[in-house]
């Protein structure tokens, strides 16, 4: 059977697992959905092994093929976007009587399916990307110091798979090289030495990655890439192909729009059920190598706001500057503020934001802390807020902090006893709280690296921000 685009946008509107919709989600998240597995007749679901805090790492299995296909996810605990897709799957292939069944007999008897949904229990606890113990699982597939690591090569060496799925997200800002678009899958067939060799096991790796990236054309034009090809002797992809097992890198990018990363997962899906029919089937094998090398590289030239044709001013001189600010997200229990930051200043024109402003003609002015009087978070309001940003203050002082309370939508910085460090300059590492204006006033405000546009209604353009506590 072979999906058409409508075929796959079908499959996952039916069987995207609901109860995952938020990135953080945790190890306790998914263990009453593998329970769900369990009691399946399509799955063997087995514990496999424990993390350093004794999480339980769970492998489930499917089908019965001669053809054993491994993949693992979130063997860095910030990088869930494919753990969703993989539920999805578990979802579509426990499913049936939708028209997808010759699909799924397909898989089950050509393949056997073996996923590690979640690797990194513990560094999913605290959404950070090492184990527990502070180790880059990634970096360990050498001298398998960490429990985890060490597990993930018992399994290959157990399962011998003839094919390896290495499941991750990139940061957000890549892009298509030469243009604004953000990268939202990239893919790798690893190096399994420093020459880049291709043997007939990473030869295959790359004819299933062309067909996952014509499948996905079909999805995302222009938003696909292929991932540093450099050799990593200490990185699992690369020792997966090395032990010969035709392996495809998968790393989940960003879209525009997307901050739960739900169309991503999307693709993450679609480009599996893919691999999994052209694997399936044999039909990969007619895909050419040279569409392979085809594919562009990475770039890493976006930002989350780029401010360009900026006038700056310091001992009575001025210059014209472009300014890059990164939202950095800080996280909270099972949620995060963001702290935005100036990352860099000059001559960017080769470079992107997902926010991309010309303000020629406008000049850098500094925040101020507002200081006549000190509000109750109750009496708070967005007027009241707009009010002092339009006279250019970045921040306000409140007497009280609800016990709990770490964050707030209110477009600008509130603070409790601590001191507001405004932006006096444009010095990257600062924090990005400042106006841009003329002698006719202020027209745009920078808060915790958000533009505001003060001629518009503010109501839609809230962002997370943070509050201090008091020291």
């Amino acid at each position: 059977m072979n999906l058409v685009k409508e075929d796959f946008l079908k499959a996952f509107s039916l069987y995207e697992e609901k109860a995952l919709q938020h990135r953080r989600f945790k190890h306790a998240d998914i263990l009453p959905l593998l329970q769900g597995k369990e009691s399946s007749k399509q799955f063997t679901v087995e514990e496999i092994g424990q993390s350093v805090e004794e999480r339980s790492i769970f492998r489930l299995k499917y089908g019965q093929g001669e053809i054993k296909v491994l993949l693992w996810s979130q063997m860095h605990g910030d990088e869930p976007t494919a753990t969703m897709a993989l539920f999805d799957l578990f979802n579509f292939l426990n499913g049936g009587a939708d028209g997808f069944d010759t699909l799924r007999k397909e898989i089950a008897e050509k393949l056997t399916l073996y996923f590690i949904p979640m690797l990194n229990p513990d560094g999913a606890e605290r959404y950070q990307r090492r184990t527990a113990m502070n180790v880059d699982m990634n970096r360990d597939a050498r001298s398998l110091a960490t429990v985890e690591g060490a597990l993930l090569k018992a399994q290959a060496m157990q399962l011998k798979p003839d094919f390896a799925f290495n499941l991750h997200n990139q940061n957000n800002y890549y892009n298509i090289p030469g243009t604004a678009t953000p990268v939202t899958i990239s893919l790798l067939a690893p190096a399994y030495d420093y020459a880049r060799s291709v043997n007939v096991v990473r030869a295959d790796a790359m004819r299933v990655i062309v067909g996952i990236n014509k499948i996905l054309l079909q999805f995302i034009p222009n938003a696909v890439a292929k991932y540093d090809d450099e050799h990593t002797p200490r990185g699992f992809g690369d020792n997966f192909q090395k032990w010969g097992a035709r392996t495809i890198l998968i790393e989940s990018g960003a879209y525009a729009g997307d901050p739960e990363k739900l169309e991503v997962r999307k693709y993450n899906f679609i480009a599996l059920l893919y691999a999994f029919q052209e694997i399936a089937s044999g039909s990969y094998l007619v895909h050419d190598i040279a569409d392979y090398n085809a594919i562009p590289f990475n770039d890493e030239k976006l930002h989350d706001v780029l401010i360009r044709n900026l006038s700056i001013e310091k001992n009575g001189k001025r210059m014209l500057v472009d300014v890059a600010i990164r939202q950095n997200e800080k996280t909270v229990a099972n949620d995060y503020y963001v702290e935005g930051v100036i990352e860099d200043i000059g001559d960017l024109q080769d470079f992107y934001g997902y926010t991309d402003m010309d303000v020629e003609g406008l000049r850098f002015i500094p925040a101020k802390m507002y200081t006549d009087r000190i509000f109750s978070l109750a009496e708070l309001t967005l007027p009241i807020v707009i009010e002092l940003l339009k006279q250019g203050y970045g921040a306000l002082r409140i007497s009280d902090r609800p016990k709990g309370a770490l964050m707030h939508a209110f477009p600008i910085q509130i603070l409790t006893d601590v001191d507001f460090q405004c932006a006096g300059s444009t010095f990257p590492g600062d924090q990005a709280d400042f106006f841009i204006g003329s002698e006719d006033g202020i027209r745009f405000a920078l808060i915790n690296g958000y533009l505001l546009d003060l001629t518009v209604n503010l109501a839609e353009q809230n962002c997370k921000n943070k509050l201090y506590q008091a020291n």
